[in-house]
């Protein structure tokens, strides 16, 4: 023990002496290194945090965009459900006068099971029609009110003026008689006899829950202090979203813009407005729900934005430590080209006695001032491999954020179809007793398990070709007698891989944006898939409307945000199929499109031939189908 502890006292002393002998070097790097770099750092600091910061808002904004667009697509899928009934001739019928009692009733039976077929879909929580008072079925008091109830509210004046078109209201308080209260938000209409334009037959309102609200705020995180809201075409606050179970007490800040923001925002689809509260600024960031014109908000405190915006710069800090690192070392070496002279000697006398006593002389005279070599061996050791550390931290890094691009591009396939699908069979089921029902949900089936191929990325050429049949099959049953389709495969490809749902959006959009935009609706779609110099060659062609030769070119380039997949919203289809190929294959590989407007566009795919690994063995079965 006595041993051992002289021996750290004798190592401590020498370290020391060591630094005492090195005060020559110490100062020349605390002036010609460290100063540097510190002075480096701090512009560099500056610099990165604004641009950070604009990146961090910009990132913030589109979060927001998305989510007034997911609120868009949820306010007019009500409005085509407003829309349906509005133009259902029994519902007029149903509201015509009639003087007996028993044709009242056939009335009110009629209006009740067009809301229980109204009140199947989710997004609406009540059908309400408000009558003339002397209506026998006026005092229903579940679907059927009287109108004197409508009259009290604040809103009636409005949809009375509308002139028959559709009126918003804010989120409210309704007390329903066969259930508890609920906080709702209503679209409402005037309903006018057809055959007497001038006589109000009554007035339709459909109740929504705030929970479709709530869902798409819930997503908008980007403040600990404000909570995101929702302001109306006036500049009136009508909801605010704060989760009950959140203990930091969220505030929304409706009451802290000043007019002039307030004019702002309502004049302008989206931005970004800046206001002051106390010594912080704060970002006021908005965009338009395009259904109704509400302004929906979010704000965030700069202090937040630069803690994101840090929390983010992970990676460039990373490249930062290396460059410090490779440019402290470059120093390191310039400074020592100014001594080598006077050091050469003492090299080799000790390059001389290491050779003849061996390294364990160096150990035994590391001590002593002019024998400090061994620290500065063990010091350069020591930053190599911290450089070699980071460096592969930095390549795992990279690999990790490719695997991430590609699962982001693969995740983006708009889930339109599948809700298309769901209406098409909950209306089929409602209006043909469930004739059908069965065999659209077999395929649907079928078409789930192709499509989630056990959570794989690629899949054999044959499952991506059941896919597009599939689909294909589906859509006629959807769009009957409109158009056929042909796949003509070379055989043997079953073995060979692309990534999963590589087909379907081609096939999607030559339906929908090809054959069912032509006049007749008609058209012939046909998937060729071959071999070729070891390249899969695959196409999609359609006889449908085509299109310029520029806007194809724009479709592989730009993800096109402003269309959707059935043509109304948005799609990322062709653009992210490409984008997915050049990841899997490489640069060369990808999309190419032949079009000519009024005549078809063919889609060419061509993809490395990679052969799936065969089953049990190492390698994973990437081919195979997911199970049942």
């Amino acid at each position: 023990m006595g041993k051992l502890l002289k021996w750290d006292w004798d190592y401590l002393k020498g370290l020391w002496q060591g630094i005492i002998a090195a005060k020559k070097w110490i100062i020349a790097y605390v002036v010609l290194i460290l100063l540097p770099i510190t002075i480096m750092l701090a512009s560099y600091y500056q610099r990165s945090s604004v641009i950070l910061e604009r990146e961090v808002t910009r990132s913030m904004q589109q979060t927001l965009r998305q989510a007034g667009m997911n609120l868009t697509y949820k306010l007019n899928h009500v409005l085509d459900i407003n829309n349906s009934v509005f133009m259902n001739k029994e519902l007029y019928n149903s509201l015509l006068p009639q003087s007996s009692i028993t044709g009242q009733l056939e009335q009110m039976m009629s209006l009740r099971n067009l809301a229980d077929t109204v009140q199947t879909n989710m997004d609406i929580m009540r059908f309400r029609i408000f009558v003339d008072e002397s209506r026998l079925y006026a005092g229903d008091r579940i679907n059927l009110f009287p109108m004197s109830m409508l009259e009290k509210r604040p809103w009636y004046k409005e949809i009375a003026g509308a002139g028959g078109g559709m009126v918003w209201t804010g989120v409210y308080r309704e007390d329903y008689l066969d259930t508890e209260a609920k906080d709702v938000f209503s679209v409402g209409r005037v309903l006018r006899n057809p055959q007497q334009y001038e006589e109000i037959l009554g007035v339709l309102m459909l109740d929504i829950p705030d929970q479709v609200l709530k869902e798409v705020m819930s997503g908008i995180n980007f403040s600990t202090v404000y909570t995101p809201y929702i302001m109306d075409k006036d500049g009136s606050l009508i909801y605010t979203w704060s989760d009950a179970d959140d203990a930091t007490g969220r505030v929304h800040a409706d009451g802290f813009l000043q007019e002039d923001a307030k004019q702002t925002v309502l004049q302008t689809d989206e931005g970004i407005i800046k206001r002051t509260e106390g010594r912080e600024n704060v970002y006021v960031m908005f965009t338009t729900i395009k259904s109704n014109g509400w302004k929906l908000l979010a704000e965030v405190s700069q202090a937040e934005i630069a803690h994101r915006a840090v929390a983010q710069n992970q990676f460039t800090s990373i490249a930062t430590v290396i460059a410090i690192t490779v440019l402290f070392l470059v120093l390191v070496f310039v400074l020592l080209t100014f001594t080598i002279q006077g050091l050469t000697k003492r090299i080799q006398v000790v390059l001389k006695m290491m050779r003849k006593e061996g390294v364990g002389w160096l150990e035994e005279h590391r001590h002593a001032p002019e024998g400090d070599f061994r620290l500065l061996e063990r010091s350069v050791d020591q930053l190599i491999r911290k450089v070699n550390n980071l460096m592969e931290e930095t390549y795992q890094a990279k690999v990790l954020e490719r695997e991430a691009q590609l699962k982001a591009l693969q995740a983006q396939i708009n889930p339109h179809f599948l809700y298309n699908t769901l209406d098409m069979i909950n209306w089929s089921a409602i209006a043909h007793d469930a004739e059908d029902t069965s065999q659209m949900i077999e395929a649907l089936a079928q078409y789930f398990r192709l499509s989630l191929n056990k959570g794989k990325d690629n899949v054999s050429v044959a499952d991506e070709l059941d896919l597009a049949r599939v689909y294909l099959e589906i859509q006629q049953n959807r769009f009957p007698s409109t158009f056929t389709f042909h796949i003509e495969v070379q055989p043997d490809l079953e073995c060979y891989l692309i990534p999963k749902l590589t087909l379907q959006p081609l096939v999607e959009n030559a339906l929908l944006h090809g054959i069912r935009k032509a006049k007749d609706k008609k058209g012939t779609i046909r998937i060729t898939a071959k071999l070729e110099n070891e390249t899969l060659l695959l196409s999609v062609a359609d006889d449908g409307i085509g299109m310029e030769e520029e806007t194809a070119k724009k479709l592989l380039l730009l993800p096109r945000p402003d269309m959707r997949a059935d043509g109304s919203g948005s799609s990322y289809g062709l653009y992210n199929v490409n984008e997915r190929l050049r990841i899997f294959a490489g640069e060369q590989y990808g999309l190419s499109i032949e079009t000519t407007p009024g005549q078809g566009t063919t889609i060419h795919i061509r993809v490395k031939a990679i052969q799936a690994a065969p089953a049990g063995t190492d390698g994973k079965d990437l081919a195979s189908g997911p199970e049942g």
